[in-house]
């Protein structure tokens, strides 16, 4: 689908960019905190299991916890140093979780374990995926979705199409951004990667309008052996979800309840095609992310190559926050969460950590008034849900009629509707209580032996957000 000219998808709304501050900033690596606490969930599926013990050394890059099974990936140290504590450490989640706990050796070289290398021309797609897996790699957009689950195409699926997420359409992060202009080569090799163990015989990426040095930097090296096309993309959020990236692209619309796989595709994100091709021609873990530290509340704003486990904390401390901070976000404000602790780590997931003054954050602490039907809501949903209804029936805690009627579990929490909203109705915390509830009850009903009431594919983050 066109719109003035650029490919698009319809609805969606223009939230304030906020990208110039950071866009143009290099990426930096950023230091190892005094305790890097390395939670053992942060992805989609099983926690990962310890293979280290309290007083044991670790190698920068070392395997730490092993995969506990098909839906879950390896942890790696992110410094060399001596592992203090396994024990619970709090997270985004709102609860406490495994962690291991790692004090960095302060004059160490810091230099990176290298394994076994795997060779992207003579590597099975089984070998390669059981690679991803090991390197730990999921979802850099903010999903958190194993990655080598995504690239395990079942017995009568086919993909034709790769499509890169290049979209970076939350307001604030510029992650993406750097990585294409930075680590062109890194994700050209991960997209071979990815054509071979997907079967896909070309491969699009898909570049908002607003990184114009983006998409001419990737369009002008690609290798002539790669089937790879650079499209330009209308600046709308959520640009980035999966299913909107299909529709823009391809044309293709991912029927209610299905997955991209069901109509030919995969979607993946730039910057975990870059990982792909950056760690498995070495043999090496995943054991940092770069991320964008910004906000009105951040002093020294970046995009920077922190440590996966560094504790929040420090990562303020470091860049430095305004007295008057209120709220921290990891991820964008549109889809990101807040931070309930400056206890809590960074995570493969965490894109982003943007910091807002009580100023800020007073202008969001408004009022609710009822609903007044104005259909802003409506027009908004790129989802073509209706949040006015799914809202009022939340309020009543009629979930398995939002889920069986209004299609609940296909929202996947974009937060257009409550950006659009006059009443400023918090329209996506009452879809996410109405979508644990129906998961909860698909759960019971499951041990019970009985059918679940509605479909559980559409919802949370694992199309990669709306990054």
């Amino acid at each position: 689908m066109r719109l003035l000219g650029l490919k698009s998808f319809r609805h969606g709304v223009h939230p304030p960019e906020m990208k110039d501050e950071t866009s143009g900033m290099a990426i930096r690596h950023f230091p190892f905190a005094p305790v890097l606490v390395v939670p053992l969930v942060q992805h989609i599926g099983k926690p990962a299991v310890p293979l280290v013990q309290e007083g044991q050394e670790v190698q920068r890059g070392q395997k730490i916890a092993s995969p506990d099974g098909f839906m879950s990936v390896a942890m790696h140290a992110p410094a060399s140093g001596v592992v203090r504590r396994i024990g619970l450490t709090p997270s985004i989640l709102g609860r406490m979780v495994p962690g291991v706990f790692i004090e960095p050796f302060p004059g160490s070289t810091q230099e990176i374990m290298e394994g076994t290398p795997c060779a992207w021309e003579t590597a099975s797609k089984d070998e390669i995926i059981k690679a991803i897996q090991e390197a730990g790699v999921v979802g850099l957009g903010g999903a958190a979705f194993p990655t080598h689950v995504k690239l395990s195409i079942p017995t009568g699926k086919h993909v034709d199409t790769l499509i890169l997420n290049g979209a970076e359409c939350e307001p604030y992060l510029t992650t993406d951004h750097r990585v294409m202009l930075e680590q062109r080569e890194d994700i050209y090799m991960g997209v071979r990667y990815l054509l071979k163990v997907t079967g896909a015989k070309r491969a699009i990426l898909g570049i908002e309008a607003n990184k114009p040095d983006a998409a001419e930097h990737m369009r002008a090296a690609i290798p002539s052996d790669l089937p790879l096309e650079v499209e330009v993309l209308e600046v709308k959020y959520p640009q980035g979800a999966e299913k909107m990236l299909i529709t823009a692209l391809l044309g293709r619309e991912v029927p209610s309840g299905a997955l991209p796989l069901d109509v030919n595709a995969v979607c993946i994100n730039v910057a975990t095609s870059a990982e792909i091709g950056r760690l498995l021609p070495r043999g090496r873990g995943i054991q940092e992310r770069i991320l964008t530290a910004t906000g009105p509340a951040i002093s020294d704003k970046g995009n920077y190559r922190v440590p996966i486990g560094t504790p929040l904390r420090f990562l303020l401390d470091h860049v430095g926050v305004d007295a008057n901070v209120d709220r921290v976000f990891l991820g964008g404000p549109m889809m990101g969460q807040a931070a309930s602790s400056l206890d809590i780590s960074t995570t493969k997931g965490t894109s982003g950590v943007v910091a807002f003054t009580t100023t800020e954050a007073e202008r969001t602490h408004r009022h609710v008034y009822p609903c007044i039907r104005c259909g802003y809501c409506v027009d908004a949903c790129p989802m073509f849900l209706n949040p006015s209804q799914l809202g009022i029936l939340a309020l009543v805690e009629q979930h398995e009629q939002m889920a069986e009627e209004y299609n609940l579990m296909d929202c996947f929490e974009c937060g257009s509707c409550s950006f659009v909203c006059p009443s400023h109705i918090p329209l996506v915390q009452h879809f996410r209580i109405s979508k644990a509830a129906v998961r909860k009850a698909q759960a019971a009903a499951r041990a019970n032996g009985a059918p679940a009431a509605a479909p559980a594919s559409g919802g949370g983050k694992g199309s990669e957000g709306g990054k």
